[in-house]
């Protein structure tokens, strides 16, 4: 296929090859010959051994973890595209890193989705697409058109393909992602319970209540990232003391760090089910109860409809 004012290239950085591919099988395109590699002292070096002058480019490149060197990574192929006089450069971001840091925490720190925003716009990325942002003022953070894609549509159709609605109860792991919980729960017509818990710091929850009668129910918890596994594996807790049957989670981005894998696979969650938007990882792969939804479908979809000038948004209608 190619775009509606020149070819298209595909672009991948080291974060996810495997997405990267099965993006570009999606489309029917090779990815675009290039070499991303690194010096003795790990810097980047990158090499786009293909003509691009006039292309419409995709850079496939999630900033997950090491997030710093995916994220230099992004910026320098972007340079190299640019130099390489490309029509217009597309970042896709199946996972935007630093999403979390979306607003001034407390007194004298940073906002660094914003400033991570700026160094994507400032390197020369035309236009930015994402998977669910973990909020939505993000997308206001680029200065250039950024679309947010959505992976509710997958989790729907996996979920009336697995569960009997009639029974199914959707809940919110906190009271910040009720929105998100509404959403779902209104496509699949069920309803909603929302789990109330107290942050003491980073990296650890403590549920305090759950709000709604969860009795008998199958729970399906729903959220956008997943990283130590303590909220999940906390909400699991709480569900099953107040007589939920059993409990799933959907999350979209399973960063899963440090020994997150093993804090699932022995919590009384019965499935995790993650997004490819980062490379699962060996640990995760192996765990019995962690189960990966693919995306490139979704994504080969909206890059194709970016460079025929179609609609987006449409895909979620």
């Amino acid at each position: 296929m190619s775009a509606k004012n020149g070819s298209i290239k595909l672009v991948a950085g080291n974060s996810n090859p495997a997405l990267a591919q099965a993006i570009a099988q999606g489309l029917d395109l090779p990815l675009t010959k290039a070499v991303v590699r690194r010096f003795a002292d790990m810097e980047i070096f990158v090499e786009i051994q293909e003509n691009v002058r006039g292309s419409d480019a995709f850079i496939i490149q999630s900033t997950s973890f090491p997030a710093n060197d995916h994220l230099m990574e992004l910026l320098i192929i972007t340079d190299a595209l640019r130099r390489s006089s490309a029509r217009r450069i597309t970042a896709v971001l199946p996972y935007f890193g630093y999403a979390r840091q979306d607003r001034k925490s407390g007194s004298r720190t940073p906002i660094s989705a914003k400033l991570v925003a700026n160094l994507i716009t400032q390197a020369g990325v035309d236009r930015v697409m994402t998977l669910d942002l973990h909020a939505g003022q993000i997308q206001g953070f680029f200065d250039i058109p950024t679309d947010n894609l959505y992976a509710a549509p997958l989790m729907v159709r996996d979920i009336k393909e697995k569960f009997d609605l009639s029974k199914t109860m959707v809940i919110s792991p906190d009271v910040g992602g009720v929105a998100r919980a509404r959403g779902l729960a209104k496509r699949i017509n069920t309803p909603l319970a929302i789990v109330d818990k107290r942050r003491e710091r980073a990296g650890e929850s403590e549920v305090m209540n759950v709000i709604g009668d969860v009795a008998g129910y199958t729970c399906i918890l729903i959220d956008d990232i997943v990283d130590s596994g303590g909220t999940l594996v906390n909400a699991a807790d709480a569900l099953i003391a107040k007589g939920a049957k059993d409990v799933y989670a959907y999350i979209t981005h399973g960063v899963l760090s440090g020994g997150a894998a093993a804090r699932i696979a022995g919590s009384k969650l019965k499935e995790l089910v993650i997004t490819d938007s980062i490379l699962p990882t060996e640990a995760v792969t192996k765990a019995p109860n962690i189960r990966t939804l693919p995306i490139a479908s979704l994504i080969s979809d909206a890059i194709a409809r970016t460079a025929a000038e179609e609609s987006v948004s449409s895909l979620f209608d």
